[in-house]
């Protein structure tokens, strides 16, 4: 199962950032696909950006209905939400764990040798924080002259938009170098600070950061594939908190909000038959299974 959703990932990724055309153009691509969005994190601006990111659309929501209901323009950005509520009410965070860019990075750097340290739990909470906030609170109250918002998240946060945009444009148009300023700055600083966590702890943005993880993270425990715990099988040897790229322990809970459904600690860490898969509330078939080399029927 890993070296499937490694595969997943990485052509995920592909897709989500397949427009090579600008090598030649220097441009972005704003092609019909744009009005698309992605399941996972990715920055609109990218240069080989092929759909739009789900964040960054959901702050333009915000940012501009209050100019639109003025206008009688009711446009309350239904797509954007009903994507999000259709993929989280699917499979909660399944997104995470298998479609989403950034969060395939993060992976990879984890598997950098260094010392590596525990996130406290105390900060998961993080993420609604900037949901709430970033996403939601200041797009919506924070006006221009004209009424408008601004995209806060991408603008003055998002180290992906500041990995996969403003450093490729930089390099791409050097006419934009004249206009770098503090704000190129701060967000080059937040890219650099996740990064280096990064390598020492896992998916530290997705756990403590990420707006559109706290999104499909209200969904795990009610959508349609679930994970499910047998109490009486488990010895809690903890071989699913040492495999889990969340650092969850499954027998505090079967569908926690941080679990990316990557499917890991039902594949190959748990050899005692203590979790499965519900698929709309019907178990998953059990089958055998090889952990550590060991054949569990």
């Amino acid at each position: 199962m890993g070296y499937l959703r490694r595969l997943i990932q990485f052509v995920a990724t592909f897709l989500t950032n397949s427009s090579l055309g600008f090598i030649l153009t220097r441009k972005i691509y704003q092609g019909p696909l744009k009005s698309i969005c992605v399941p996972g994190l990715n920055c609109y601006s990218c240069p080989a950006a092929t759909f739009a990111c789900p964040i960054g659309s959901l702050q333009s929501i915000f940012a501009g209905i209050r100019p639109s209901l003025a206008n009688a323009r009711y446009h309350v950005g239904t797509f954007i939400i009903g994507f999000l509520g259709s993929i989280g009410m699917l499979a909660g965070r399944f997104a995470c764990g298998w479609l989403c860019p950034f969060g395939f990075l993060q992976e990879l750097l984890y598997k950098i040798p260094s010392p590596k340290i525990k996130i406290p739990k105390i900060l998961n909470y993080g993420k609604y924080l900037f949901l709430g906030l970033f996403v939601i609170l200041l797009p919506l109250t924070v006006l221009d002259a004209f009424g408008y918002g601004a995209t806060w998240f991408c603008k003055y946060v998002c180290p992906a938009g500041t990995l996969e945009a403003g450093i490729p444009m930089l390099l791409l148009d050097p006419s934009l170098r004249k206009l770098i300023g503090i704000l190129f700055y701060n967000k080059l600083v937040i890219l650099i600070v996740i990064t280096f966590f990064t390598i020492l702890s896992r998916r530290p943005f997705c756990r403590t950061i990420c707006p559109l993880g706290a999104i499909y993270s209200f969904f795990n425990r009610f959508s349609i594939i679930r994970m499910r715990f047998i109490e009486e099988n488990c010895v809690k040897c903890n071989q699913c908190l040492r495999d889990c790229p969340m650092d969850l322990k499954f027998y505090e809970g079967a569908n926690q909000l941080n679990c990316i459904r990557c499917f890991k600690c039902y594949t190959d860490s748990c050899r005692f038959r203590a979790i499965d898969i519900e698929i709309a509330g019907i178990t998953h078939p059990s089958y055998k299974r090889r952990i550590n080399g060991t054949l569990i029927k």
